[in-house]
């Protein structure tokens, strides 16, 4: 894994509703209760609906990371997506927004190494990816949008989606164990970024 240190400038997306869908992992058995099929789709009064087509992409936070020592916060985000037909190559990108404590709104973080495409190999049929973000400021909750694109042999885009992870939140630090500072310098509280 490289590591990018983040700068402390963070940039505001415009607002925009996102859906966030929870699936289950490839990687488990889900068991659902008789009449309840998994994979099914919900109306909007919780009860069941139509089945659904697997779905392609997924994304989760991997793991969330507190501690009093803001160099051992830390955040991992993971997407996962599986080729459709007419896939040459696939194509993820990982973006990690923040929001701080009285903002409604998240916002994205800018640094080398974030918010970049990473693709696949050819002929490759799942393709995951990874990002870490360490030496997270605190209090503040994090997230990662992470977008993905299905290309064509000629590099056309034939599907694209994106997806939000749950949020990491990072608590401030209890004040009883901090010693006080007079001073506080935004160069000591950049996130790191790795993977």
């Amino acid at each position: 894994m490289d590591a990018y240190s983040l700068p402390t400038r963070v940039v505001r997306l415009p607002a925009v509703r996102l859906l966030a869908v929870t699936a289950c992992s490839l990687s488990f058995v889900c068991i659902a209760p008789v009449g309840h099929a998994v994979g099914a789709t919900l109306s909007r009064s919780g009860q069941p609906g139509a089945a659904t087509a697997p779905q392609e992409e997924s994304a989760k936070l991997e793991q969330c990371v507190t501690s009093v020592v803001q160099a051992e916060r830390s955040a991992t985000f993971a997407g996962e997506m599986t080729a459709i037909a007419g896939t040459a190559h696939m194509a993820m990108r990982v973006d990690v927004q923040q929001r701080l404590p009285g903002e409604v709104l998240f916002h994205t973080l800018s640094a080398p190494g974030l918010g970049v495409w990473r693709s696949s190999d050819s002929k490759v049929k799942v393709y995951k990816y990874l990002k870490q973000v360490t030496n997270l400021s605190a209090p503040a909750v994090y997230r990662g949008l992470v977008r993905f694109r299905w290309l064509n042999a000629k590099g056309h885009v034939i599907k694209h989606s994106e997806r939000l992870t749950p949020g990491c939140a990072q608590p401030a630090a209890p004040s009883a164990l901090v010693p006080p500072s007079p001073e506080v310098s935004s160069s000591s509280t950049s996130p790191i970024a790795a993977g």
